[in-house]
């Protein structure tokens, strides 16, 4: 199996690692899941340059493998992305700002990709997440992990196996009927 290293946030290395990638084999799957949380504070305290990485990565760097692997899948007329958004997106966290704002740019930017390639045998869908425990954890206050249990009714944070069953159902032939959708793995968090 080969690798190619890709920085999303710079969109000459995806439009490298995406002409290398084509040399190995037809992409039929794109999951973009790269993201940060970015500090957890008021929106009036944000650092500007941590948001701006935020975005970098969450949002342009989604942006930059769309229009690169986009075009490749609609040539073949097939293709699945899925591209993980979260909760936030939907609802906005306190003290997370840009975490919200860029995941509710993932669910605007699915949309609208998704309705441009309806035509065609591409399909785009997202999935929003509530907490799920992984390394992105790290990167968050104690209190700011116990706000986004508190509002999951289940009462648990959802797990990586979760989350991948639904990815890969969204990127298989069987999703032929969905796409610009939003799939939420929430807990009940979110019911809309």
């Amino acid at each position: 199996m080969s690798c190619v290293h890709v920085d999303v946030a710079s969109h000459p290395s995806v439009v490298n690692a995406a002409k290398e990638t084509f040399t190995i084999a037809k992409v039929d799957v794109l999951v973009n899941s790269a993201g940060i949380t970015g500090p957890n504070t008021k929106l009036w305290d944000y650092p500007v340059d941590a948001w701006k990485q935020v975005f970098d990565i969450n949002v342009h760097g989604l942006f930059h493998c769309c229009r690169e692997i986009s075009l490749h899948m609609k040539a073949n007329n097939y293709g699945r992305i899925v591209n993980i958004a979260s909760v936030a997106g939907k609802e906005g966290n306190p003290n997370a700002s840009a975490y919200s704002a860029s995941k509710a740019a993932v669910i605007g930017i699915t949309k609208s990709l998704g309705k441009e390639l309806a035509d065609t045998g591409v399909r785009v869908n997202c999935v929003t997440p509530a907490a799920v425990k992984t390394s992105m954890f790290d990167q968050m206050t104690p209190e700011h992990i116990q706000f986004m249990l508190s509002k999951i009714p289940m009462g648990r944070f959802g797990t990586t196996d979760e989350v991948a069953a639904m990815i890969t159902w969204l990127s298989t032939e069987e999703c032929s009927f969905s796409t610009g959708a939003v799939f939420d793995l929430s807990g009940g968090r979110s019911t809309y």
